[in-house]
């Protein structure tokens, strides 16, 4: 192997979005992190100027050629990117004047600088969403063993007075002690999760998403729209077939429910799957992962609420249990993936990102 191959393998193999700028401010070489970045391919942006990315296109100039000038490297922060269908468009950019025989260049480096406050936030939120998963496991436990006690109780109580003259109303009463005993502890079995481990299998997105909308439409009887919008290329996943179901099917009937409940003309709930590449769940890096987009036209999470709608008992909906979300986190997380969420009134998306296995 070359000099010049070993020097394009690593550059190719970056995290980092890095662009070669020859000396007059377009662009010769951009990584694939780059192309993930821009979401554009370097056939596209090969030879062009490197400022026509920013909003502030002068300040990207004057900064280009303060670097070419004055042999030093500079940094930029929080500049903007234009257009070239990128969603999060917030960086933080270095460049660095390099010398390649006669010629002069410019390494430019760019960092999201939402990708880092995503990580951030999704860090703080797996930490407490662990904590309170086990202070919750801890305290239900404690909850069954009494439950268990009130209900055999309630039982035997019922069983001695068949036999007497005991009015029926008491009868009654023992029947009510052991229904509501039966619904605490369901209750408390929804808050431990799944029971069983799941049984990982190869699993195409689709099959789940499919049978979700499947069972929405069903339930809603024409009273919103159910969208598709699949890229049919995302190859299979790794998965519990169950509890993808079960995840993808709380969030979406959240959505459902929202939508239901409001007084809004437009109703639409759309499914949109799409390979997310060069993500960070969880600390890991992953070249490609699977995201699905569950988006409603609803009124919107509450503010006061957004940051903790992961959070067990935490809803927005007066009947809510406030269990559907975490338990459909848990079950992601399982996973090795992650869900975030968006919201601001008439959209709300929940973004599932799941790992591609090779």
């Amino acid at each position: 192997m070359t000099s010049d191959q070993l020097h394009r393998l690593l550059l190719d193999n970056l995290n980092t979005a890095v662009l070669l700028i020859d000396q007059s401010l377009l662009i010769d070489y951009i990584n694939p992190a780059a192309e993930a970045l821009l979401q554009a391919g370097s056939a596209r942006l090969r030879g062009s100027a490197v400022s026509d990315l920013f909003d502030d296109d002068e300040t990207a100039r004057q900064t280009l050629r303060e670097a070419l000038e004055f042999g030093r490297a500079l940094t930029l922060r929080h500049e903007f990117l234009r257009g070239l269908g990128v969603e999060s468009s917030q960086v933080d950019y270095t460049v660095t004047p390099i010398s390649i025989g006669p010629d002069r260049w410019v390494l430019m480096e760019m960092q999201p600088v939402d990708r880092i406050l995503r990580i951030n936030r999704e860090e703080a939120l797996l930490s407490v969403h662990d904590t309170s998963r086990s202070l919750i496991r801890g305290l239900a436990h404690e909850i069954k063993n009494p439950l268990g006690g009130i209900r055999g109780a309630a039982q035997l109580l019922a069983q001695e007075i068949s036999g007497t003259e005991i009015n029926s109303e008491t009868s009654e009463l023992c029947q009510i002690i052991t229904t509501e005993t039966d619904r605490l502890r369901n209750l408390v079995d929804r808050l431990l999760g799944p029971s069983q481990l799941p049984k990982f299998a190869p699993i195409n997105i689709h099959e789940v998403t499919e049978h979700v909308a499947t069972l929405i439409e069903v339930e809603v009887q024409g009273a919103l729209i159910v969208q598709r919008d699949y890229d049919p290329s995302i190859p299979d996943l790794s998965g519990d077939r169950e509890q993808l179901i079960q995840s993808v099917l709380n969030v979406a009937r959240n959505a459902m429910q929202a939508m239901l409940e409001s007084d809004l003309p437009q109703r639409r709930l759309t499914l949109k799957t799409r390979i997310q590449r060069n993500f960070t769940v969880a600390g890991h890096h992953h070249k490609a992962l699977c995201r699905l987009d569950i988006m409603d036209t609803g009124p919107g999470i509450s503010e006061d609420i957004k940051e903790r709608v992961f959070f067990p008992m935490v809803s927005g909906r007066s009947e809510g249990t406030g269990l559907g979300l975490s338990i459909a986190q848990s079950a992601i997380n399982v996973h090795q993936g992650v869900i975030e969420c968006d919201s601001e009134p008439g959209s709300t998306r929940f973004s599932i990102y799941l790992p591609i296995k090779a």
